[in-house]
């Protein structure tokens, strides 16, 4: 069984907190927030008890800390968790600074402790159908990956997000590394603003593409933008000698209705917390399964570093206006 903190109640922490409930191997014991209310509502729902934060990290009886607060405080609580002893589960990004993110992978190094970031979309079911698949097509030659949000957030939240790779494409940043698997040569990101001006005036960009161009030759291109009229746009295609791998989007029901006025069928979803309902489910069971087998962590630190360098490679390159090297 093992003992877990949770810090964080707002959205993606009620979700942990569910998918921890749910796993017969969790005891979630303590749950922190700043916000009184909501650590109490949540704790309500899954039977553990309100703490501070320095006592859900440091308590005795716990195992491993989840880390679902606000970006800027991850780097923080890691080294506090890491510190008293505990495996990690973090949301990603480790930090929006490089440094910052290498510092905490440092401290992953030097105490030997598990530690799990969590790029969630490993773990969708098609997405990782797909990366088991990649063997049939021979040598990879060229891959797509589509990220289309249904609506930006707000201006507010873009302003301190660390901008549109580092906050957005950065998962797409590790989908990309985890399938091509191999060193890149070299990053060229094209970007513009053309959801919201607002965003523009906020110093950020909400459309792009991104071609990364691996050593032996093998292309990727992401693609993304803040807006999708149709819903949460989420696809991957995978192009090789022998064939083609696609993982389409999903949608609340696959029912296809015929009719004299054509083919209709449900729209995409409009959430990411329900796109990648499954991909929470399965990394919860992923991070849990590795410290109960004591098992390396399918998601590392180093992951996480990496994803990163690659975000700030691609703003390089957007302020220089030509691909450079990675």
């Amino acid at each position: 069984m093992i003992r877990i903190s949770l810090l964080g109640a707002g959205r993606i922490g009620v979700i942990h907190a569910l998918n921890a409930k749910a796993n017969l191997n969790v005891d979630l014991r303590y749950i922190a927030d700043p916000r009184e209310e909501a650590a109490r509502d949540l704790a309500e729902k899954v039977g553990a008890k309100v703490v501070d934060v320095n006592a859900a990290i440091n308590a005795n009886d716990v195992d491993a800390v989840i880390i679902a607060t606000s970006t800027n405080t991850h780097a923080e609580l890691s080294h506090a968790a890491l510190n008293a002893g505990k495996a990690v589960f973090c949301e990603k990004p480790i930090d929006l600074d490089i440094n910052s993110a290498s510092g905490v992978a440092e401290h992953v190094q030097q105490s030997g402790l598990p530690y799990f970031v969590a790029f969630n979309r490993r773990f969708d079911p098609s997405f990782a159908a797909l990366q088991r698949g990649l063997g049939d097509l021979g040598k990879l030659e060229q891959l797509v990956i589509t990220s289309r949000d249904p609506s930006p957030p707000p201006v507010e939240y873009i302003k301190v997000s660390g901008g549109l790779f580092r906050d957005m494409t950065i998962h797409d940043f590790d989908m990309a590394l985890w399938l091509l698997n191999e060193p890149l040569r070299d990053v060229h990101a094209i970007g513009s603003c053309q959801v919201d001006p607002a965003i523009g005036q906020a110093g950020d960009i909400d459309t792009a593409t991104i071609t990364l161009t691996t050593v032996s030759g093998a292309q990727c291109v992401i693609l993304n933008s803040r807006r999708s009229a149709y819903g949460y746009d989420q696809r991957v295609e995978a192009f090789g000698a022998k064939g083609m791998l696609q993982a389409h989007n999903i949608k609340p029901t696959q029912l296809h209705r015929f009719g004299a006025e054509g083919e209709n069928s449900d729209r995409l979803e409009d959430f990411f917390l329900q796109r990648y309902a499954a991909a929470y489910q399965a990394e919860m069971a992923a991070f849990v399964q590795a410290l109960v087998t004591q098992s390396p962590m399918p998601v590392s630190v180093q992951d996480g570093v990496n994803a990163l360098k690659l975000a700030n490679a691609a703003y390089a390159s957007l302020e220089q206006g030509k691909p450079v090297g990675f």
